[in-house]
């Protein structure tokens, strides 16, 4: 090494290991199934992005609706999770997965497509409004569902962290231009014409899923013990062990803070701080810029500071970055909000990133889509619980009293990682360490 001391076998090593993961991060989207999953997911997001702000627009402005109108409609989005995803993740483990997936992309196209049609001919209702959601909110559980049992199909596991992170971060990158976009197109089109483009984006989605070449296991077992009997045996396998038991309640605690949240910052906006559409949506954007930065860094801190602790430091640092929100006002207070939005969203975001990966290749195929299901009951099954607390909270005791309330709360999952057996290790354990039963005493 000239002109300095030569390098320590040590320092050689971990040289070589750095370029090693930079490779991988780098490599994983030159497969072409992946990049064609990961072109139509990044589409379809970015759709689904501008949908979250646009069917709330067509409430509020086109049929004039309330606050507590917006937590039933956001509740109506998510109860499917609550519902349905138990059943599907059973049902998911023995058929192919990129069909379910297919078909759950056709099925929104059609619902989604159905509220502009609806607004144009003046029959949209309410009523409509929380059927397509609701029906989106299936299909929506179908495709999750199957699409993290997909991923470990065409990528393999050593780059499932990589591979999450791409896909998490065209999500996030799609939460950054969607809002904008949605609120731009609103003020220019109207609102409705947003619900459209996201329409239209599951039918991008499904075509490159069709022209995907990867092939799902040919060997897998099929279970006939019962739909029931497979349920249980994804509850139970979920907790039994006490990671899989407290990251899912981790985020499923986050999740319903996090959505009471979510459901008032549109009204909060535009209603008590008085800010356009267009500028409403560029805010929201900061979770999408959140989100993007914590795909960015997921990987990147997990292997620095071990996925355990890279876990709880990125939710204990970030959250209470939140308590900016409700301080937001007009001039150059309104920066606040964005500043919250972001820090939090990205530390929120790495967590995400982390757990799935790690679960990813810690469940066997065999169980990924039950035990997959079983988390998403209690993660996503949270969210329309959050989104009508919210709404009712907001509408007793006024928008930025409730989101100073609920922004406090978004404190409280941490503390289930504090008081969990994560805080004591380095890294979540492997594949090698199998949970169920057997594990349950383990250390």
């Amino acid at each position: 090494m000239a002109g300095g001391l030569p390098m320590s076998i040590e320092m050689v090593d971990r040289v070589h290991e750095a370029r090693v993961v930079q490779h991988r991060r780098r490599s994983v989207l030159r497969d072409r199934d992946f990049r064609l999953l990961w072109v139509g997911e990044t589409v379809s997001q970015a759709g689904s992005a501008m949908t979250v702000i646009a069917l709330p627009l067509v409430a509020i402005t086109v049929l004039g609706a309330a606050p507590i109108v917006l937590g039933f409609l956001t509740a109506c989005a998510w109860l499917p999770a609550l519902l349905v995803s138990l059943p599907a993740g059973a049902w998911v483990d023995q058929v192919g997965r990129r069909s379910v997936m297919q078909a759950a992309n056709v099925v929104s196209a059609a619902l989604f497509i159905s509220v502009p049609v609806a607004a144009w001919i003046g029959t949209l209702t309410v009523a409509h409004l929380a059927a397509v959601a609701f029906g989106g909110g299936v299909a929506r559980v179908f495709f999750r569902t199957a699409l993290q049992a997909y991923v470990p199909t065409v990528v393999p596991k050593a780059r499932l962290t990589a591979a999450n992170s791409w896909l998490s971060g065209s999500e996030s990158g799609s939460e950054v231009v969607g809002p904008g976009l949605a609120g731009l197109l609103a003020q220019a089109f109207g609102a409705v014409s947003a619900v459209l483009v996201d329409g239209l984006s599951f039918l991008v989605s499904a075509w490159c899923l069709r022209r995907i070449e990867a092939t799902e296991p040919a060997g897998r077992r099929r279970d006939n013990t019962g739909l029931l009997s497979r349920i249980r045996a994804g509850v139970r396998y979920v907790f039994a062990d006490r990671y899989l038991r407290t990251t899912a309640l981790f985020a499923s605690l986050g999740n319903l803070t996090q959505a009471a949240v979510q459901t008032l910052l549109l009204v909060f906006l535009i209603r008590t701080v008085g800010q356009p559409a267009g500028t409403a949506g560029l805010l929201l954007a900061g979770m999408g810029a959140g989100g993007l930065l914590g795909a960015v860094l997921a990987a990147r801190v997990a292997e620095r500071l071990g996925t355990a602790r890279a876990l709880l430091w990125a939710e204990a640092v970030t959250v209470p970055f939140g308590l900016l929100i409700p301080l937001t006002g007009t001039g150059q207070r309104l920066l606040l909000f964005p500043i919250g939005l972001t820090v939090m969203f990205a530390g929120v975001t790495a967590g995400s990133i982390i757990a799935r990966g790690w679960r990813q290749g810690y469940v066997p195929d065999a169980m990924l889509a039950r035990t997959g299901a079983t988390v998403t009951v209690l993660v996503l099954g949270a969210i329309p619980v959050g989104a009508l607390a919210g709404g009712w909270l907001a509408s007793i005791l006024g928008i930025r009293d409730a989101l100073w309330i609920l922004c406090t709360a978004l404190l409280l999952p941490v503390l289930v990682l504090v008081l969990s057996p994560i805080r004591g290790r380095r890294d979540l354990p492997p594949p090698a360490e199998p949970p169920g039963p057997a594990r349950r005493g383990s250390p």
